[in-house]
């Protein structure tokens, strides 16, 4: 038991993080409950000394805080919350904290990229109407990712919702944990919250807002509707980690040019210049945004440019005034009409007389011989069309 709450499966981290999980029962309901791995709160008889306590326990209470900041906001029955899950219950038992959720089915579809079009919208809609509720008061979820939402079917309905959970880690726009106690799931993280994280002395707490949110929403986006996040090169870490470093990320050619637009939007490096989520919700009312089109002419299906090949060796000729070795051919192709394009090559000037040579001995008498095909050297000399 812990304050009233009968466990009634053994705790795990299966997925839980920096923390622990279990069910729990309590007045005939089943519960989610979920123990935090840390902080732990000091106690009289805790070890350390008393400045060390002090300094755990001025942490405890930003910690305690913020969580019931964020309860008090984002309440269970909140109109239009019908897609959160949302904490009923947060509390210490010892030097231990604790949140409950109500008990949810946490089954969830895999492969949403599978989806038509028109799914594929009201699922991505879905999430974001929760997610306007949020930044509607100023709460940044923190923790946006595939795993912390669930799509499922509703009722009898044909169409899958997508229900946002795990709130563990949202603040208020603007003010976020110390850097050393944010959380977050770094592959989903915004630019600004990673150098938040490294401790980068430029980025200060009131520049980690609700864009955030959207950086990490572009990114899911993307992979809702295609299966795989936007192509970033293998020396980065993370999407955000490419952008900090000035490189780009490589979005899907199957996107229409609309969602190409939007997502560039909400993936760039300057939180300023990403759009709202209401913005992203009106861009969704045709469901053909969402569509994945052939792919352009000369594209790869590798999210990333497979590297140039190395260039062909250059056969190397004698060349005078006006010639071209055959490499820079290649680059004035297009500049020959199409008529003379498969034509042999054609010797503007006489081959060079043969080099005399010894003649080789004799045959023989009544030794068969062929007549020997002359030699000649051919120069393949190109006018270049821009002289």
């Amino acid at each position: 038991m812990v304050n009233g709450y009968r466990i009634v499966s053994s705790p795990t981290n299966a997925g839980g993080g920096k923390c622990l999980w279990a069910f729990a029962e309590k007045d005939d309901t089943q519960y989610f409950i979920k123990q935090f791995l840390k902080p732990k709160r000091p106690g009289p008889s805790s070890p350390g000394s008393e400045q060390s306590k002090r300094r755990r326990l001025a942490l405890c209470e930003e910690f305690e805080q913020r969580h019931r900041a964020i309860m008090r906001v984002l309440t269970p029955d909140m109109p239009g919350g019908g897609h959160l899950v949302l904490a009923t219950d947060f509390f210490a038992a010892g030097s231990t904290y604790y949140k409950v959720t109500a008990r949810i089915d946490t089954s969830t579809l895999d492969q949403p990229q599978s989806l038509d079009p028109r799914h594929k919208a009201v699922l991505l809609k879905t999430l974001m109407v929760s997610l306007q509720l949020l930044h509607g008061i100023d709460v940044v979820h923190g923790d946006l990712k595939p795993a912390n939402v669930l799509i499922q079917k509703q009722g009898t309905s044909a169409f899958y919702v997508a229900k946002l959970i795990d709130f563990d880690d949202s603040y208020l726009s603007g003010n976020p944990p110390a850097p050393d106690e944010i959380a977050g799931d770094s592959l989903y993280g915004a630019p600004e919250w990673l150098r938040y994280l490294q401790q980068d002395p430029s980025v200060k707490p009131r520049e980690l807002t609700c864009a955030v949110d959207i950086f990490a929403l572009g990114l899911m986006i993307h992979q809702y509707l295609t299966g795989g996040l936007p192509g970033y090169l293998d020396r980065y870490s993370s999407p955000a980690d490419a952008l900090n470093a000035g490189a780009e990320l490589v979005l899907d050619s199957r996107l229409t040019d609309q969602m190409r637009g939007l997502l560039r939007g909400m993936l760039a490096a300057d939180p300023r210049a990403r759009p709202r989520v209401g913005t992203v919700l009106t861009a969704l009312k045709d469901p053909e945004v969402c569509e994945l089109r052939y792919r352009r002419p000369g594209t790869s299906r590798s999210a990333v440019p497979p590297p140039s090949a190395p260039a062909p060796a250059e056969v190397t000729h004698t060349t005078g005034p006006g010639e071209l070795p055959l490499s820079r051919v290649r680059g004035i192709a297009r500049l020959v009409p199409p008529e003379l394009a498969t034509c042999p090559p054609v010797a503007t000037e006489p081959a060079a007389p043969p080099t005399p040579v010894t003649p080789p001995a004799p045959e023989p008498p009544g030794a068969a011989t062929e007549p020997e095909a002359p030699k000649s050297r051919v120069r393949i000399r190109l006018r270049d069309p821009r002289s």
